[in-house]
């Protein structure tokens, strides 16, 4: 045990000093890394083998991974892990809780209960909401849809099919994110009955169009049950109008669900808490503390204002072996009844001890950082003649493209649409060449967006570690990508 612990803590420890110097993604192919990272070790093995050689390949695996935590990561909503939080998913692995109600985990159940009010505090939806941890925006956002789908069907639910004698149809923007049409599937709605609302010029929920869809819905003899709204789309980070979003699902009676898997903590930095307005008014909310809390994957959360609303759509004949004979309240508290998992992690050891130990006001420093990064990753590319600017930057993403001077010039002098349709395929050509030249590269990395038919590059930023510096070495990475391609 001591050698294990010895061997692991080193591991560690060394991985989180050397991570702001690791090349982001590794060198080779698929079939070299396995070769490298494998080596002669790819078969089960028939008898043990010596700890020392055990950790000697795990420190090859951590090295030849992708590494978020590189200050220079900025492709997707995957922030770095705090030491606090790897350590916390240590004890909680040792004490390997299986926290599916009071009775199976009782210093985790109200570890939970605790970490899921002060999450909903933090972003301003209230001390008295209630909720559950779950894996991660999308099972948080598919367990919301679930309980509002059968908060608004009408009698007994069709076995045959959800939605019953009349088809019941969802809301959200054209900038949605996956976990939403895939949610609406999987409840078997069906990809035709969720409306896609078209967005304004600031890639927000149109709430003009909203009304027309649903009042034209309703005139067809549909039945709409539900708006889902953006607190951070994970395109541009943009945040829909959360209050009058919420005026028109109260004006005809719609469950209000807010996606803010990536941006509702973005609430933390005092100076974007007006983007948030109406987010307490909401019906549920997720958010993922390991997309902009730091935490180590996984860890999702759910909150909704009614309980009973919850418990009742999950409610079902359990199973002998899982009821509950408590009487007490706290004691006969079980998750299931308010989620899809019955076995689930004690994920708010991570929570409870990252928060216990920095404390909110070093937290939420660290958020609003992270937007002023994205704010003067904005400005160097406004103030460059060689990139251009696809989306305004309301959170932490910064969506831009490379544009030669050559090819802007020719952009500005004609008006002839077949001439600007063959540079734009120009231009989405090259930037798509430039992202994956730079992801492989290794000393930094961003991921792709497309916005108003324009293929462009997307820097999300949520690393503590990230500098002004990093953004100028970033930038200047692209540019030497984008010369190299041109050259070719």
């Amino acid at each position: 045990m001591q050698a294990l612990s010895d061997g692991a803590v080193k591991l560690v420890t060394d991985y989180f000093a050397r991570v702001p110097e690791l090349d982001i993604f590794p060198k080779g192919t698929a079939e070299e890394l396995a070769t490298l990272v494998l080596g002669d070790h790819a078969e089960l093995p028939l008898d043990g083998r010596k700890l020392d050689e055990v950790l000697a390949d795990c420190r090859v695996i951590m090295s030849e991974s992708r590494h978020n935590g590189q200050s220079r990561f900025f492709g997707y909503v995957a922030s770095p892990s705090t030491p606090v939080g790897a350590y916390a998913d240590l004890l909680a692995s040792a004490l390997n809780a299986n926290v599916t109600s009071w009775r199976s985990a009782p210093a985790a159940t109200v570890s939970e209960k605790t970490v899921v009010r002060w999450l909903s505090t933090l972003i301003g939806y209230g001390a008295d909401a209630e909720g559950l941890l779950t894996s991660g925006g999308s099972l948080a956002n598919l367990n919301a849809l679930f309980i509002a789908h059968r908060s608004r069907a009408s009698g007994q639910v069709s076995r045959r099919g959800l939605w019953g004698e009349t088809r019941m149809t969802l809301y959200a923007s054209d900038q949605i994110h996956m976990s939403i049409p895939k949610a609406a599937d999987v409840l078997g709605l069906g990809r035709d009955q969720l409306r896609l609302v078209k967005t304004d010029a600031r890639f927000r929920l149109d709430v003009r169009d909203l009304r027309e869809r649903i009042k034209a819905d309703i005139k067809e003899g549909l039945k709409p049950f539900c708006v889902v709204a953006s607190a951070g789309t994970v395109n541009t980070g943009a945040v829909d109008p959360l209050a009058e979003i919420a005026r028109i699902c109260a004006e005809y009676d719609l469950w209000f669900h807010v996606d803010g898997a990536y941006g509702a903590l973005g609430s933390l930095d005092e100076r974007k808490r007006t983007l948030f307005d109406g987010i307490a008014r909401a019906d549920s909310v997720s958010l993922d503390p390991h997309k902009w809390l730091y935490a180590p994957v996984d860890c999702g959360c759910l909150l909704f204002r009614d309980a009973a609303q919850a418990e009742r759509a999950f409610a079902t004949n359990d199973a002998d072996y899982i009821k509950v004979h408590e009487e007490a309240t706290g004691e006969s508290f079980a998750f299931w009844d308010y989620g899809l998992e019955l076995s689930r992690r004690f994920r708010a050891l991570k929570i409870w001890m990252m928060l216990s130990y920095y404390g909110e006001r070093r937290v939420r420093a660290a958020v609003s950082e992270d937007n002023d990064m994205a704010a003067y990753f904005a400005e160097c590319i406004n103030a460059a003649e060689d990139f251009e600017l696809l989306a305004p930057v309301e959170l932490s993403i910064c969506c831009f493209r490379y544009v030669p001077p050559g090819i802007r010039q020719r952009l500005a002098e004609t008006d002839d649409a077949a001439e600007r349709a063959r540079l734009g395929a120009e231009l989405d050509a090259l930037n798509a060449r430039i992202m994956h030249s730079v992801q492989r590269g290794g000393r930094a990395y961003i991921s792709n967006v497309t916005l108003n038919g324009s293929y462009g590059l997307r820097a999300c930023i949520i690393n503590f570690r990230t500098t002004p510096e990093d953004i100028v070495v970033t930038l200047e990475i692209v540019r030497e990508a984008a010369r190299a391609i041109i050259k070719e």
